[in-house]
């Protein structure tokens, strides 16, 4: 989608803002274009953490996944090519759009590169001309924005389950194909013990393994260099948080399967107290079925 007209705060009125936060984040001056230093590399995370903590507070988890890859571009994108002692970062909500709005402090505008196919970067502004429903730079040039829709996904997607911030994970990296399954249930009570979980593990271990098989089965297409991978994080609500990404994007008949009229596998997971989301992989190659789990007594 191609940029539009400067589409600030300022220019929606403040009767259409209703809910908003924003930072400033001071550059570290080493960073370069080629290198950031790790006080800057850290920053898109954090970014990506507040938005989907603003998002769920705001009950629009559904657009988590989304405003995060956006965030992810945008923020990367000012540290790199900035050239202000702060970058800004603002999430607000307006009447019909979630605005994303980072300020990096250069009247240069921003120009969507055209990268060759084994270029690493370049790709930035093609992938949020690609997500958003608009983009586009302020008229003094300082200011990249977009927005999207606050409207309903696909009726068989359903929005990621996260209700804070996820402050610690261990990811795991699994082999296409059975042997998943019991690689997982090793690595997963390793990763589990490392993550400090308060809950139940052993229903833990059983989710992530239902979530495996099912990927096993239904996420592997048969393509060459196909890989699976999980992903166990503990929220600051100490929610836990299983992530199992398979290269397939499609899950027809989610609800089926987490209701038992289809399979079993995300069915025995919802009967160990998970609530089953999932959502499309950033690459648009894979998706991401995601468990969370509440956390149980915690002694004191």
């Amino acid at each position: 989608m191609t940029s539009t007209a400067p589409y600030t705060q300022a220019s929606v009125g403040p009767s259409c803002v209703r809910a908003g936060h924003e930072i400033s984040i001071r550059r570290d001056s080493a960073s370069t274009p080629a290198q950031l230093t790790d006080a800057d590399a850290v920053w898109p995370a954090r970014c990506r953490r507040i938005v989907r903590a603003a998002l769920s507070h705001w009950h629009r988890s559904d657009l988590a996944e989304t405003a995060e890859l956006l965030t992810t571009e945008l923020v990367t994108n000012a540290f790199r090519h900035g050239s202000g002692p702060d970058v800004g970062f603002r999430i607000s909500l307006a009447e019909e759009d979630l605005l994303l709005e980072v300020n990096d402090g250069s009247p240069t505008v921003p120009v969507p590169r055209s990268p060759g196919p084994d270029d690493e970067n370049g790709r930035g502004l093609f992938l949020v001309g690609a997500l958003a429903e608009s983009w586009g730079v302020s008229a003094d040039g300082t200011t990249t924005w977009c927005t999207l829709p606050l409207t309903k996904g696909s009726p068989d997607m359903e929005p990621a389950a996260v209700t804070a911030p996820v402050l610690r994970e261990m990811p795991l990296e699994l082999p296409p194909d059975s042997t998943a399954v019991t690689i997982a249930r090793v690595s997963g009570r390793t990763k589990l013990t490392l993550l400090d979980w308060p809950g139940n593990g052993h229903a833990a271990i059983a989710v992530l393994s239902s979530l495996v098989d099912n990927a096993v089965a239904y996420g592997l297409t048969g393509a060459p260099g196909q890989s699976l991978s999980a992903r166990l994080g503990v929220t600051e609500a100490r929610e836990l948080v299983i992530d199992v990404t398979d290269p397939n994007p499609k899950f027809p008949n989610f609800v089926e399967a987490v209701d038992g009229t289809i399979g079993r596998g995300l069915w025995n997971a919802r009967q160990h107290g998970a609530r089953l989301t999932w959502f499309v992989a950033s690459d648009f190659e894979g998706k991401t079925v995601r468990a969370t789990l509440q956390p149980g007594p915690v002694d004191l």
